[in-house]
């Protein structure tokens, strides 16, 4: 009865995710938000939704939610 906390509530990895501070501490993190958020702005600039639909699913794959890479705008037009 030492530790009331479940060492294995999975709160470690799912609590970092939607936080924006957490890439500043995980410097492979920041570096895949960065590369990102760069290709995504050409994408954007170039028009090419087929891109900017493939970063969407390696966000996904990275468990990188588009408000961390996407600055809060985003494409929310479609």
């Amino acid at each position: 009865m030492a530790d009331p906390t479940p060492h294995d509530s999975g709160s470690t990895d799912s609590g970092a995710v939607g936080k924006p501070g957490a890439a500043e501490s995980d410097p492979r993190r920041a570096a895949l938000i960065a590369s990102l958020q760069q290709r995504f702005a050409a994408a954007e600039a170039r028009g090419d939704a087929e891109a900017k639909q493939a970063l969407f699913r390696e966000a996904v794959y990275l468990n990188l939610p588009p408000q961390l890479w996407q600055g809060g705008e985003g494409d929310s037009a479609g």
